[in-house]
């Protein structure tokens, strides 16, 4: 049986065929940018097709050629944050904005993806950012090219790793999520497989003939048809300064052994980490520890939700993204400037509790 849901100029395309469910990104000009619609549209999905014995299989992936999800809508949130400032707007406030209720559902759907009853297919070729990782980097089957860029580029904007990036991040080996959250590091294929984002490495010129294969065969086998070992990862070959600088318990500390090394690219690492937002710095370096010892995946969207809404009424994510995406100035003026400036009572006001407009997804996991 085939269905198909969306005209071709809607943002996303739900297919079911062949045994198949296929969801597809369809906002090419964006590099397929996740928005609040498309959230709920393929939460919806999800949602029948677990439950549909036509649906053996979930595929993920985005149109165009340059890349599965670049993230996501950058420019809303940057509005939404700019009246919560306005405004003086607390946290258990800003949870309810559009952005907000965003993240709410984008990580309810999240969480679903990560829990999923039926294989997921991630096809994770070219870019794939922040939102796009979690769209992916819960699957079960987590496919990377030759052309994948992967990252969580969240503390250039004055923002915290999110979308369970935290829980990947604090998974990889040794301390090579720390380097990727705190420099904002990109990953390669290799470095992808090696970090725990993803699987499996297949060519580009062979994903065409994996989808293919995918409709008339077992998952494991039709992906086995066409993987190959994945390339080397620069991050495992660089883990021993990675992990005797990043194993420090603050930033100051990360910042002057990167300084210490003397290793050319932990010199890089510590410029990169010194131009990112002070503060989010701070609170990622405490989101990560927390979410190394977080029972599960919900356990952690729940802390990285009190963390979102919390950032969307600072100063620095507005800073970030007028730097960045806006005026494209490349200059942020980050408050505090400096790490030093940084309090304690700053940082721990980025993880208190929104009483009852917490995510509760780990609460609903155990009354499941």
């Amino acid at each position: 049986m085939s269905e198909t849901v969306g005209t071709p100029e809607a943002e996303v395309l739900i297919d079911k065929r062949d045994g198949l469910g296929l969801i597809t990104l369809n906002r090419p000009r964006a590099i397929n940018a996740l928005n609040h619609s498309m959230a709920l549209i393929i939460l919806d999905a999800l949602r029948a097709w677990a439950a549909d014995d036509e649906v053996r299989t979930v595929v993920l992936t985005g149109a165009g050629e340059r890349g599965l999800c670049a993230g996501g809508d950058i420019v809303a949130i940057h509005n939404d944050a700019k009246h919560a400032v306005a405004e003086g707007d607390s946290a258990y406030i800003a949870a309810d904005s559009p952005s907000g209720r965003f993240w709410r559902d984008e990580y309810i759907l999240n969480a679903l993806i990560g829990a999923y009853p039926k294989p997921y297919v991630a096809i994770m070729d070219g870019i794939v950012m922040g939102g796009g990782v979690g769209l992916s980097g819960h699957a079960s089957h987590r496919v990377v090219t030759e052309r994948s860029m992967v990252g969580m580029p969240e503390t250039g904007i004055g923002f915290v790793p999110d979308v369970g990036g935290t829980y990947l991040l604090a998974r990889a080996p040794g301390e090579i999520g720390t380097h990727i959250a705190l420099t904002t590091a990109r990953m390669s294929a290799g470095d992808a497989v090696a970090a725990g984002f993803a699987d499996y490495f297949v060519p580009s010129e062979h994903i065409p003939a994996l989808l293919e294969a995918l409709h008339t065969n077992d998952v494991d086998v039709a992906i086995a048809k066409f993987a190959q070992p994945a390339p080397v990862s620069e991050f495992v070959a660089q883990r021993e300064w990675i992990d005797a600088c990043y194993s420090a318990d603050t930033v100051e500390e990360i910042v002057e052994r990167l300084r210490a090394s003397d290793t050319p690219e932990a010199a890089k690492a510590a410029a990169d980490v010194l131009a990112k937002s002070p503060v989010a710095l701070k609170v990622t370096l405490r989101s990560l520890r927390s979410a190394r010892t977080a029972a599960n995946l919900e356990e952690v969207l729940d802390q990285e939700y009190r963390v979102s809404a919390a950032a969307l009424s600072t100063h620095d994510l507005v800073e970030g993204i007028r730097a960045q995406v806006i005026d494209k100035d490349r200059n942020p003026q980050w408050s505090p400037a400096t790490l030093a400036e940084v309090t304690a009572a700053a940082v721990d006001a980025y993880f208190g509790a929104l009483g009852d407009r917490e995510l509760g997804s780990a609460a609903t996991k155990e009354q499941a």
